[in-house]
């Protein structure tokens, strides 16, 4: 499926709906750190955040270690941020609800 990308109004709409997402500086992707109780919580983040990447067919970047987690979202097939990047840093954000130290 082809997404359309966004325009940087639209962008940092969408980003002001969004908590703790940071807009990269050539405003292609999206990025944020999570911080987790313990390894436990970080790896249940990114199996439920993988079942809802496999879900949208949208999957990050991203780089663990033990309780941290740093998510970028972007679509590469568009040049930049799409709204699948925003619906995957809703399901993300939602992931990690209850799971954050």
């Amino acid at each position: 499926m082809k997404y359309e990308k966004l325009e940087r109004a639209a962008v940092d709409e969408k980003l002001t709906a969004l908590e703790g997402w940071t807009l990269a500086g050539d405003a292609k992707s999206i990025a944020k750190a999570f911080k987790f109780a313990n390894f436990r919580e970080a790896f249940g983040f990114m199996t439920q955040s993988a079942l809802a990447a496999e879900k949208f067919d949208h999957h990050p970047e991203w780089f663990n270690v033990y309780s941290r987690v740093e998510v970028t979202l972007t679509t590469h097939d568009a040049g930049g941020l799409t709204e699948q990047d925003f619906r995957m840093a809703k399901a993300m954000d939602k992931a990690a609800t209850g799971r954050l130290s």
